[in-house]
């Protein structure tokens, strides 16, 4: 990554790889067709998505894609990402594996749903 921080999605993307941006755009893109209405934005460095308050995050390092439902997301979906190492509202999906879109995007779903009850 460069040293400036980036303040879009675009430009936090093209801090990396092509193949890791790939990644990210797939993660982007899953985000975007689930939740269309959510406001994008850079938050706690990395990619935010808001829908009534936080929705999802996403960010990329070295060996994996982490991705941040809340403890809410994560805790419904605990069985579906106990393959997966997991820290607190957090699940890291390995580079060197599938990136379960699938799954992001019912996370998504079930996040969205659980935001609009607000």
């Amino acid at each position: 990554m460069t040293a400036a921080k980036p303040t879009t999605v675009d430009a936090y993307i093209a801090n990396f790889p092509q193949e890791v941006q790939i990644l990210l755009m797939q993660v982007r893109s899953t985000i975007k067709q689930v939740a269309p209405n959510a406001e994008e934005r850079i938050s706690y460095g990395m990619p935010g998505y808001y829908l009534h308050g936080q929705l999802v995050f996403f960010a990329a390092f070295k060996n994996h894609i982490g991705f941040y439902a809340t403890p809410t997301g994560h805790e419904a979906f605990a069985e579906e990402l106990a393959r997966f190492k997991q820290g607190k509202g957090s699940v890291q999906f390995p580079l060197k594996q599938p990136i379960p879109f699938d799954l992001i995007k019912r996370i998504v779903e079930f996040r969205v749903k659980e935001q609009m009850r607000k």
